[in-house]
């Protein structure tokens, strides 16, 4: 099972058909693909707001750790 990694306190401030924006508490901003996203995650749509759970790839990819 791949790791991941849990970003509390998360906002969606944009959603497309692919991927959402998503404003980090650190207030940096990333797209993240919708596919990415655990189930476990709170935050699916624009608006959404609470804990992101991503793979710990993706999340070094773009910098996030």
């Amino acid at each position: 099972m791949a790791d991941k990694v849990e970003f509390l306190n998360t906002v969606c401030i944009k959603g497309t058909e692919k991927a959402l924006l998503i404003r980090f508490e650190t207030g940096e901003e990333e797209w993240i693909p919708q596919s990415q996203i655990d189930d476990d995650s709170e935050v699916y749509a624009e608006g959404d707001e609470g804990t992101l759970i991503i793979p710990e790839w993706i999340a070094t990819e773009r910098g996030l750790v």
